[in-house]
């Protein structure tokens, strides 16, 4: 049956809107007709729909289908997701969840094969996907590039596993993304002969530059942790064909308010040229990906949006495929049944456990900084720490506090050290969402309440926790331990609980758990805690 809409089409490749009316036949786009050079200034505008060209999925805490359900709310019809965090879980089996999930609703995710399971030999994951591994991945129609190759050290060395893969992707047609935080010049630039076409880790504007110069394509990245927009936006102006938008980590709640659409305002209000922004958002992910995704042509899959405006591009209406999957307020994807998959193997542990009896510490203490992925490393004086019946303990006074990493896929003494930057007052959060292999992170003012914290999680088989002095709460996460089955307006509710809670312990941060979920992420200089101990990520070493 023919659907007929009408509204003003934003033709980005020609940089011209006018009034159209589109015939849809299934779910493709049988005819334009322009029905005026000039726009309707009471209609609508009809869009090609967003694309996140770099998200973890599993970050939403939601699984795949209910990632969908929000994200159309705000005109998103794609992603390129990389199931990177389910696949240190759960190796490959991770990955076919996540496509299987996904394959059930009307949206349209475009998975990428993980290239560094683990991320690094210096922690413990619950998978290993080698080389072969990845090649028979990358093969599969439903693998549509190799994600991000963090193992920067590995490329610029030319190790030969990490080529291997690299190869393969390149072999096959696939594009390779990067992860390279911080490298500039020659280094940069013998990483991106390595094969490397796109760094979403750019973190300064000279920083971009230098990579774009050189081959590179640059995704401005804003999500609940890492916001390096306006540190990046500026490069939209003078390379509009290398730019992509992303948000690489986000949570419910803030997928509740907006997604890509809210990078497009915020460009706006920077006068940045529409068609520019909009070529970030629609075109520029579909052409790089190969992506399979409808760009407002006869043709075309029917996949596009309406937006009400062009100021604050909220969204009317979403198409994918010719069907509507949101409209008047109401996503129209239904949640579908969905049975975990986990490895969660260890027990609960003892307050013991989370002593530090040395005679003296003199190991730096972390610095998180909010809204960064990066971290610093501070020499720690005698007025830092606290030291109780021999026990080194968190010092809530200087900020110095307690941070834990407990090894989830066995039982083994958990990694202590101390960091600043998180500012509870009181009271301990946990979470098994830990980057990169996900153990279970904790940070607190004190032992009991750290201990407690980790203990709900390893009760729930993972989960976020919060504890407070008069109340303690849990978020299941039993996919994983790192999302839930529950639908994802419940789940945003859940989090948005938690992350209120953990704020009224003294955190200052936007995102006390996203924050905390970094910390043990080795390939991110520059001091991370893992399971086994405090590591140096510029000089790739434990200290």
């Amino acid at each position: 049956m023919e659907k007929i809409l009408q509204g003003n089409l934003i033709d980005i490749p020609n940089r011209t809107i006018y009034f159209a009316e589109l015939h849809l036949e299934g779910p493709r786009i049988r005819e334009i007709r322009c029905l005026s050079e000039n726009p309707n200034t009471a209609a609508a505008y009809i869009c090609p729909g967003f694309v996140d060209a770099h998200v973890h999925i599993e970050s939403s805490l939601l699984v795949p289908s209910e990632f969908a359900k929000l994200a159309v709310a705000h005109g998103t019809v794609a992603t390129i997701s990389d199931p990177h965090e389910i696949a240190n879980v759960c190796g490959v089996e991770g990955v076919d969840f996540m496509i299987r999930n996904g394959q059930q609703v009307p949206f349209k995710f475009h998975f990428g094969a993980p290239s560094c399971v683990p991320a690094t030999r210096f922690e413990t994951a619950g998978a290993e996907l080698d080389a072969l591994a990845v090649r028979q991945l990358l093969e599969r129609k439903d693998i549509y590039y190799l994600s991000e190759m963090m193992n920067f050290p590995g490329v610029l060395n030319r190790d030969p596993e990490v080529m291997a893969k690299i190869a393969a992707a390149r072999e096959l047609g696939k594009p390779v993304d990067g992860h390279a935080p911080g490298l500039r010049g020659d280094e940069a630039a013998r990483y991106i002969a390595g094969g490397m076409s796109t760094d979403h880790e750019c973190f300064s504007y000279e920083e971009g530059l230098d990579k774009l110069q050189q081959g590179m394509k640059i995704l401005i990245r804003e999500g609940s942790a890492a916001k390096n927009f306006d540190a990046l936006i500026e490069l939209l102006r003078s390379h509009p064909d290398k730019i992509m938008f992303c948000s690489d980590d986000k949570h419910p709640d803030s997928l509740l308010l907006g997604h890509i659409n809210q990078l497009c305002a915020r460009a706006l209000r920077k006068e940045i040229d529409l068609f520019d922004i909009l070529r970030a958002a629609c075109i520029n992910p579909v052409e790089h990906y190969k992506m399979d995704l409808g760009l407002l042509r006869e043709g075309d899959w029917a996949d596009f949006v309406l937006l009400r405006d062009l100021s604050r591009f909220e969204v009317e209406a979403t198409w994918i495929n010719g069907e509507c999957v949101y409209a008047d307020g109401v996503s129209r994807i239904a949640s579908v049944e969905t049975s975990p998959i986990n490895q969660f193997n260890c027990t609960e542990i003892s307050v013991e456990d989370l002593k530090v009896t040395t005679d003296s510490y003199l190991y730096p203490a972390i610095i998180a900084y909010d809204g960064q992925l990066i971290t610093g490393s501070k020499e720690m004086g005698a007025m830092d720490l606290l030291r109780k019946a021999g026990n080194f303990v968190s010092n809530p006074a200087t900020d110095c506090l307690k941070i834990v990493v407990v090894n989830r896929y066995r039982k083994a003494p958990p990694a202590k050290a101390f960091i600043c930057g998180m500012g509870l007052k009181k009271g301990a959060i946990a979470s098994s969402v830990a980057h990169d292999s996900h153990n279970i992170i904790a940070v607190g003012a004190d032992d009991d309440s750290i201990l407690e914290a980790i203990n709900l999680v390893i009760r729930e088989k993972g989960g976020l926790s919060c504890v407070t002095p008069a109340e303690s709460a849990v978020l299941a996460l039993p996919v994983a331990g790192l999302m839930s089955t529950d639908d994802g307006y419940d789940v945003a509710a859940s989090y948005t609980e938690l992350d209120r809670l953990a704020k009224s312990l003294g955190s200052q941060l936007a995102a006390p758990f996203m924050t905390l979920s970094f910390m043990a992420l080795l390939v991110i200089p520059a001091l991370k805690l893992s399971d086994r101990g405090l590591f140096d990520g510029s000089s790739f070493r434990f200290l």
